[in-house]
């Protein structure tokens, strides 16, 4: 099974298809400053398949490839970037900090 995943820039969401079928959805609202990660779903059939990991990954990659940091109020990204400690860098709040 392969896992595809694009930016519908008009829905404000990463798509993820499986075999042309839509799988699941990460919205998003984005401006030039910051992204925020309202919501994720993944079809029941695809449930444990690795699609919200899927669209977690090409989210956060595409908020790093952007320079945006991220503000994740859905729980599935917020819990996905915690236990991928890789993209912990992204999340505004660390971002935000102001170091002396």
């Amino acid at each position: 099974m392969s896992v595809e995943v694009a930016d519908s820039v008009d829905r404000h969401r990463f798509e993820a298809t499986v075999d042309g079928r839509l799988a699941g959805f990460a919205e998003y609202a984005r401006s030039a400053a910051l992204v925020v990660y309202t919501h994720t779903e993944v079809d029941p059939a695809f449930e444990g398949k690795g699609v919200g990991g899927a669209l977690a990954r090409a989210a956060l990659d595409d908020a790093r490839a952007r320079d945006l940091p991220v503000l994740a109020t859905c729980p599935f990204i917020a819990e996905w970037m915690r236990r991928h400690p890789e993209y912990l860098d992204l999340a505004y709040q660390n971002r935000s900090r102001v170091t002396d």
